[in-house]
């Protein structure tokens, strides 16, 4: 069976349906009544109410609220989940062992579940964004500052994958954070949360890049910045270099940097 649909079904029916999923890594969407604890590095707890959860075959697990873009509890890919019947309740438990994390979904009433095995080889290619960004500045270096120079890609740490990583003429390292628009306080929010994986002297992350010196460069990289990410850069110490992403002449298939 491809796909599957249940309407209005008993907890025991859910159990059934997510068994099965898992069991034929197949994507599981379920409407329901639900009440969220999440417990790692922080603990936080979401009363009952009517929300979308999503389970992936990679382990992502994602719950969404009617309303934002962003999940409002997620758990990333590899995570792994379990269904378990309790005190007759459903109880849906995804796991992280590192960092040692837990989501625990308790559903009151399912109003639909569904699962479906899909099936899509392709990558999205989309010129002109931030992996044109990044393909550019690896090919142009310089364009950063003189002397600088890439060492990683979408390097992966406790807060997610870093665009693009490189030391500068000195030695030190630099993270990079690429946005192929006007950045806003979200983008320095999110390589402020990189930086803070380096800031232990003894972390692993620095013993890996062998750092001469204990310097590390946030740099911030779009073609404009709002005023008030440009406040919250200054207070943090980030840099910021605007740089448009690069464009393709139709006449020659050439690309154009534009630098600042």
């Amino acid at each position: 069976m491809k796909y599957k649909l249940l309407e209005n079904p008993s907890f025991g029916e859910t159990y059934d349906l997510v068994e099965e999923g898992l069991r034929k890594k197949a994507m599981i969407n379920i409407f329901a009544c639900c009440k969220v604890i999440y417990e790692g590095r922080a603990m936080s707890q979401l009363d009952f109410g009517e929300r979308f959860i999503m389970l992936k075959p990679d382990g992502s697990f994602l719950i969404h609220q009617e309303r934002k873009v962003d999940p409002v509890n997620w758990q990333p890919p590899k995570s792994r989940t379990r269904a378990i019947i309790k005190d007759e309740t459903l109880i849906l438990e995804s796991y992280r062992r590192y960092p040692k994390e837990k989501l625990e979904v308790e559903i009151k009433k399912t109003h639909f579940a569904n699962f479906a095995v899909a099936k899509d080889y392709q990558e999205l290619e989309i010129a002109g964004y931030e992996k044109d960004m990044g393909d550019m500045i690896m090919k142009h270096p310089s364009m950063i500052e003189a002397g600088f120079k890439p060492t990683a890609r979408e390097y992966s740490t406790e807060h997610g994958f870093i665009d693009i990583l490189g030391k500068d003429k000195e030695g030190n390292l630099m993270v990079l954070e690429l946005k192929c628009r006007k950045a806003g306080i979200n983008a320095v929010k999110q390589i402020r949360r990189y930086l803070s994986d380096f800031k232990d002297e003894n972390n692993s992350y620095l013993n890996e890049f062998e750092l001469e010196k204990k310097e590390i460069r946030g740099l911030l990289v779009a073609p404009s910045i709002g005023d008030d990410a440009k406040e919250l850069l200054e207070e943090e110490g980030i840099e910021f270099k605007a740089i448009e992403p690069p464009k393709e002449l139709k006449s020659d298939k050439k690309v154009t940097l534009d630098i600042f």
